[in-house]
């Protein structure tokens, strides 16, 4: 006989019978209580919560204080966020598609000999064709069981009604239940005979007066993971047409599960932050932003930013909160830039009957780093396959950088499923901020305590690739979102973009809006005594549709004897006359700085063979940086005085390169990261195409030496990091298999030189072991280099 979840209710479990006393309303809150475990961050609890939790894991998810909103609330992440909202004080689900469903953050089940309950009301609130089933998902558990990768698993085991039937996994029975009327779901589960576990699912009326209950045994393993509530179940609603539910005070119970608060995700996510010389009387210039979830017209718009002196908090001020990215940002001239200073965001969520909870994020702005190398972590691509990077974070965080860049795409289309909304501006907005916040979920905690650059990329508008056209709107009548010029979302969706990855970047140069009122971000930052270039090379980049590349996408070239200098037509567009004039302008302007670093989204070459799969041969691909040629030759020329080395990303493809105009190695060196997640794999396999070289480096690797790319370009390859052909199923190993991993430079103000290293993503970087590295790395590549003086052999 099993033992009971509770002793001081003796509730008496008869596998052999499927049977069990009834589970009424209030033995699930006697249970369950609420007590001293409240998650929603309320500081009080009304008299009716207040009830004697019976183990120290006991707690609530419940929305009966929150302002009507789309976000649910920091213990919990909704698959996916834009269709649910909390309205009149329950969650409920806007689609009528299949498998929407909230997970909670804040308990998982680890322990399979422990036991478990769960209580929560439900509502049918409208039903379409069919009813695709409401309750609890149970052991929902990824392939390596982190919390955030859980909640986008498969998997798990069923536990409510469908279509008049109670469902316990694979075992269903008939019940009459009116599901128009709140109704109590009960899930309780306690380890059985033989080492399984014995669930048992119960259905009461909103009185607790029982209606129905279903048991069966399952594998004690078969419960670990994360738990969450479902709307529709059932794979026929995945076309919309099942029903919508309300749900309310979801309890949550036992000794089976693991509380870790420290989990919540919001309503604070996190935040971002710049420091820079302004070389002017604003000395240097402080900003920072923070991220909240969407909030609602009830809920406080504003956050307020707070630095410690002396020992006091003291307020620097407060920020509106832009209403489409839920972002506000706050500037600081003359900021003490030698002193280390703890920083906190604070954010005040006020609730239905007029209390408020105060959050906080706190971090530091460091000193800046003067007097001695300054360390940059380099990232670039998340595909979310691997979500949430953790090898790749905590190495990053492990080495310590002063600052920190990640050159795009730090969403896919793709991310957390449930496909992309490109319009109407409002929900595409909501769908990609549900994206974009997996990637801060992952990096928060490097982000926190050093400045970050973040450029906004093809894929973080929904693009697989992007010719931005000065902003103009696309013509989806001629092409695709990858192969035609213009943006495809809405204007009002991209400047969300913009001001979620950007708010926080030191000033744009001109901050005059391209086409559309589409907003532009690029401009300079010094720090640690080296200036920093930060360019949109997208942005104004003319799109394929002006050439003709044969047969085919329109920017890709496949025939290997394809001749792509014509496709070098006049007029077309790399930087635009804007980037132009302010590359020339900060190439020459070296006021306090000695070395420069110029940060774009991709490399100036076209740095693959072959796309997509090991056979894709493909001779040139426009959306490198590359094509057009006669523009990329020009911004080339005006970068050349300026002795930068080039960060880049993009291209899922780690190089080491230098640029050549009127002659090989001519110009500056090019540093293309690894991506954090290789998606689209690419390879540079040179020597197997029979492409022609020479001066290949001493350190005779294949593939390296004097090119023409494909397009016609000279580049000067000195180390690629190829990928294998993915066969593992567990996500970091097939991130590693894929060639993905992480750059970092250290710049050598006094030395003169850029030391760069390119890490694997399942390594240890302080173990020593050289092959952590891509082949060729790491290099030292002196300042005078990057204008032609080569010593690098």
């Amino acid at each position: 006989m099993a033992r009971a979840l509770c002793s001081d209710l003796q509730l008496t479990f008869h596998p052999d019978q499927n049977s069990m006393t009834p589970l009424t309303r209030r033995f699930a809150l006697k249970c369950i209580g609420l007590g001293g475990a409240w998650i929603g961050f309320a500081p009080k609890v009304s008299a009716q919560d207040t009830l004697t939790a019976t183990t120290s894991t006991a707690a609530s998810v419940s929305w009966s204080n929150t302002n009507d909103r789309v976000w649910l609330g920091g213990n919990v992440w909704a698959n996916p966020m834009e269709n649910w909202r909390v309205v009149d004080g329950a969650a409920e689900c806007q689609s009528a598609g299949g498998n929407r469903n909230v997970h909670c953050l804040t308990h998982q089940v680890t322990n399979a000999k422990g036991s478990m309950s769960m209580s929560v009301v439900i509502r049918q609130i409208e039903k379409k064709m069919s009813d695709g089933g409401v309750g609890f998902r149970i052991g929902v558990r990824s392939d390596i069981g982190d919390h955030r990768a859980n909640c986008f698993a498969g998997g798990g085991i069923n536990a409510g009604i469908i279509g008049g039937q109670l469902v316990l996994g694979n075992k269903r029975q008939a019940i009459d239940v009116d599901v128009t009327k709140d109704t109590l779901l009960s899930l309780i589960a306690v380890p059985g005979d033989g080492g399984g576990v014995e669930l048992t699912l119960a259905v009461a009326d909103d009185e607790g007066n029982p209606i129905g209950q279903i048991s069966r045994m399952v594998d004690a393993d078969a419960i670990l993971g994360n738990v969450s509530i479902v709307n529709n179940f059932d794979g026929a609603a995945k076309v919309s047409q099942g029903a919508r539910y309300r749900f309310s005070d979801w309890l949550i119970d036992g000794d089976a599960f693991e509380a870790k608060p420290e989990n919540a995700f919001g309503p604070i996510l996190w935040s971002m932050y710049s420091l820079s010389d302004s070389r002017s009387d604003e000395g240097f210039v402080l900003k920072s932003s923070v991220l909240t979830g969407p909030m609602g017209d009830d809920d406080n718009q504003q956050a307020e930013f707070w630095v410690q002196r002396d020992g006091q908090w003291k307020s620097m001020g407060t920020a509106k909160l832009d209403t489409d990215a839920w972002t506000a940002t706050i500037r600081i001239p003359n900021w003490d830039e030698t002193k280390e200073t703890t920083y906190k965001w604070v954010y005040v969520e006020k609730h239905r009957d007029g209390t408020e909870t105060v959050n906080e994020w706190v971090g530091r702005i460091r000193p800046n780093p003067s007097g001695r190398p300054l360390r940059i972590g380099a990232l670039t691509c998340q595909n979310d396959y691997a979500f949430p990077y953790e090898p790749v974070a905590k190495n990053v965080a492990k080495m310590d950088p002063d600052l920190v860049y990640f050159s795009g795409d730090q969403i896919y289309e793709s991310h957390g499923g449930y496909g992309i909304i490109r319009q109407p501006a409002v929900p595409a907005i909501l769908n990609y901020l549900r994206k974009y916040y997996q990637f801060g979920w992952s990096f928060r905690e490097v982000m926190r305590d050093r400045p970050t650059i973040c450029l906004p990329d093809d894929h973080d508008v929904f693009q697989g690739n992007i010719w931005g056209e000065g902003g103009a709107p696309m013509d989806v009548d001629d092409g695709g979102a990858s192969s035609n010029g213009g943006y495809i979302e809405p204007a009002r969706m991209v400047n969300v973009v913009h001001i979620t990855n950007t708010a926080h970047h030191p000033d744009a140069y001109d901050p005059a809006p391209v086409k559309q009122g589409i907003s532009v971000y690029y401009g300079d930052m010094v720090y640690g005594g080296v200036g920093f270039a930060i360019l949109a090379d997208r942005q104004f980049k003319s799109g394929p549709q002006h050439v003709d590349t044969g047969s085919g996408r329109a920017d890709h070239v496949h025939d290997q004897g394809f001749d792509t200098s014509v496709l070098d037509k006049p007029g077309l567009i790399l930087l635009g006359d804007r980037q132009e004039a302010f590359l020339k302008h900060w190439a020459n302007d070296w006021r306090g700085h000695s070395m420069k670093v110029l940060l774009s989204q991709t490399v100036f070459a076209g740095m693959a063979t072959h796309h997509g799969g090991y056979d894709g041969y493909l001779k040139a691909d426009l959306d490198c940086g590359g094509w057009p040629q006669t523009p990329r030759d020009r911004a080339i020329e005006i970068l050349r005085p300026s002795k930068a080395l080039h960060i880049n990303g993009d291209q899922h493809l780690t190089s080491l390169c230098q640029y050549g105009v009127d002659r090989q190695r001519d110009s500056n060196w090019s540093f293309c990261t690894p991506a954090i997640a290789v998606g689209y794999p690419r390879w540079w396999r040179a020597d197997e195409m029979n492409m022609p070289h020479a001066n290949r480096p001493k350190h005779g690797n294949s593939d390296t030496g004097e090119y023409l790319d494909g397009l016609g370009n000279k580049v000067y390859v000195y180390a690629v990091g190829n990928p294998e052909v993915a066969t593992k199923k567990n996500r970091y190993e097939k991130a590693h298999q894929k060639a993905s991993g992480f750059g970092f430079v250290t710049i050598d103000t006094d030395a003169k030189t850029y030391f760069v290293e390119a890490y694997k993503f399942a390594i240890d970087p302080a173990d020593g072991n050289p092959d952590n590295q891509f082949p060729g790395w790491p290099v030292t590549i002196h300042q005078d280099e990057n204008a032609g003086e080569n010593r690098l052999q």
